[in-house]
This record gives C-alpha cells, structure tokens and sequence, in this order.
C-alpha cells in the first residue's frame, strides 16, 4: 500500500539539506521496497514569497492527507520585515497546531565519533542518549490572551498566558511513559511549580498517571535545576518530558552536548503516530549556498519517520548505520569538523551516506 510522504523544504539552507535526505530516502524505498510517494510543497518564507502566506491552504491540505511530512527549516532575516501574523515562525506553528502535532522527540544522543566535538569533557558526555519529550501544541506559545497592550499612563505592556489543560498534560505524560517502557524506564518530568501554578497541575497530573506504569521511575525537577544538571551531568536523565517553552530551551541545551544541533533529528507526532520530521536546527542564512550545512540531522529524521510513522525499523536501522559508517570514515561537514577528519560539502555527505547504504 503506498504511503504519501509530504516534503517540506522551507527556507535558507532548508533545500540544501532536504535534497540529501532526500537521496537517501529514495534509495532505502527502493532497497526495502517501501511504496512511498513523494510530494513537495511550500511553507515559511518560501510560501510567503509566493502565496503571501506561510501556510497556504495547499500545503495544510496535502499535510492532512499525508501519512508523514519531512520538514527542512523555516525563516530568516528576508521576512523580518514582515508583520508579525504573516512571518515564516507562524506557518509551523500553524502546522503543529492544525494536525494536533502534540508530542515533540528530540533526542540527544552522542555518537562516538564526535566525543572531542562537545563542549564538555568526553567522561561527562561519552555515551549520551536522552530523549526529551516536549509538549508542542499548548502552553504559553499559544495561550491566550497575549500581546501588546497600552497601559492607562501611556506605558505599553507586553502579554502572554501561560495554560495547559489537564487532556493536554495527560497525552504527553502517556507518550512521555510509553517511551520511557522502551528504553531504561526512567521520566523526568520538569516544571517550575514553586512559582506557576499551571505547573503545579502538571506536575499532579504526572503523579497521578505514573502508577499506570509501574515499571517506570518517576522523579521532578524544576527546569533551573534541569538547566544545570544537563551541564554538570547529563547522562542522569533517561526520558525528560516538559512544557512547550521549557522544552524548546531545554532541548537546544541537550544539544550542544552532541556537539552540534546539526547532528540531532526530531519528530512531532499526534495521536495515531502520524508525524512531521525535522532537524532541531534552524535555517541559519549565514551558511545558506555555501554546500557548509550539514544534512545529517535530516537524514535522522528520515530515520525517525521510518521507525515510529511508517513502521520501518529495519530501513530506520540502516540509515542511523550509514551515518555512523560515514563518521568512522573521518568524513565531517564544518559544524563537526576537527583536526585530522575529512572537511565535506553537504552534498559530498549525502552522497557519502547513500554509499555507505549501499555497502
């Protein structure tokens, strides 16, 4: 049965890596025999220019008829000009909002190769493997009310709400624990419930759910502790689930562990599993037409949506072992390069994966 793959390539660099994830998704639906048909639309800036709208009406509806989407990356100083409503940030959230893509994965996982890339000593971060769970559809990113109000003395004051529903907590905190079952069976969940009572609910209704599984640990921990515990010693977590802004910083942080965001994928899922599959990173326009990008974090992400939205583990397995095998070739694009590896382009990295899938 063929399954309908939507492909965003967004702005900047967002062509540039999608063309290599691209390759190697077309090579694994022809080694595993995969019936996936490739669409392609426009969303962000690139919509913007042309529709003058960043989510047209045309990509949410093919986005809605897809079984999963492959996102590049959206914005850029080109629309920084443009009102708020109509900037290229809106037409993801947009997305995110309109397919119910509540369950952000990022993972933050080390590989090997790239030790001496972090930024912390390789006893603090060899072996790293943490998953955040990050609540995307709620919280104070769309609470409302919000914006920019003129006070009676004349004074402007900006406005956001903060809120979360306890439906919205009790489908993250089940992803959260479903996920957790699978790999070392340890949630922490972080909040700043000393302070927010919309966290204060959070909190309470993770306690509350955590006896439905029995076989995961739950522990707290408020998201400036969190911060700091990621520096000092971050192989203590196993699943971190939180809120949509602690989550967006908190991930970005776990990051830079990796030693670069262009080395980690993400997926964003709604009930059923049907997803959107981006890297972390964004459309960094200072390396845009350079061939510097590195696409490998959205080669992962094609690994992502194969593993948890088209139930294809084998070819996810394959994709994640051609990027290690490109590693141990010593090949790097500039975010990862070091003394004594090989400096590639993007597309000599997309190529180097599909060979090493053909090996």
């Amino acid at each position: 049965m063929t399954k309908r793959i939507l492909i965003l390539p967004g702005d900047y660099i967002g062509p540039e890596i999608m063309a290599e994830a691209e390759k190697v998704l077309r090579r694994v639906n022809q080694q595993y025999d995969l019936e996936l048909a490739l669409e392609h639309g426009l969303i962000g800036g690139a919509a913007l220019d042309v529709h003058g709208v960043p989510l047209p009406e045309e990509t949410l509806a093919a986005a809605r008829s897809a079984d999963a989407i492959l996102l590049g990356a959206v914005g850029g100083p080109k629309w920084d000009g443009v009102e708020r409503e109509l900037r290229p940030e809106r037409g993801l959230l947009a997305i995110r909002s309109q397919l119910q893509l509540f369950g952000n994965l990022r993972p933050a996982i080390l590989y090997p190769q790239l030790v001496e890339a972090s930024s912390l000593k390789p006893e603090v971060v060899s072996g790293l493997d943490i998953l955040i769970v990050r609540e995307l559809t709620g919280g104070i990113y769309f609470g409302e009310p919000r914006g920019i109000r003129t006070l009676e003395n004349g004074e402007r004051q900006g406005y956001n709400t903060y809120v979360y529903s306890e439906s919205e907590i009790e489908r993250i905190a089940h992803l959260a624990f479903d996920l957790a079952g699978k790999r070392d069976g340890r949630v922490c969940s972080v909040d700043k419930s000393n302070v927010l009572e919309a966290t204060v609910l959070w909190r309470e209704v993770l306690e509350r759910i955590a006896p439905q599984y029995p076989d995961v640990e739950l522990s707290h921990m408020y998201v400036d502790n969190a911060a700091m515990q990621l520096v000092r010693a971050p192989k203590q977590f196993d699943v971190i689930v939180t809120g949509n802004m602690f989550g967006d910083i908190l991930s970005d942080a776990a990051a830079m562990l990796t030693g670069s965001i262009g080395m980690l994928p993400s997926a964003s899922l709604d009930r059923e599993g049907r997803g959107m599959y981006e890297p972390c990173h964004g459309s960094a326009p200072d390396i845009a037409g350079g061939g510097k990008a590195n696409p490998l974090a959205t080669i992962l992400s094609v690994a992502m949506m194969l593993r948890y939205t088209l139930a294809a583990p084998s070819a996810a397995d394959a994709i994640e072992g051609a990027v290690s095998a490109v590693l141990d070739q010593g090949l790097r694009t500039a975010d990862i390069h070091s003394e004594g590896t090989t400096l590639v382009d993007t597309v000599a990295m997309g190529d180097a994966v599909v060979a090493a899938l053909d090996n």
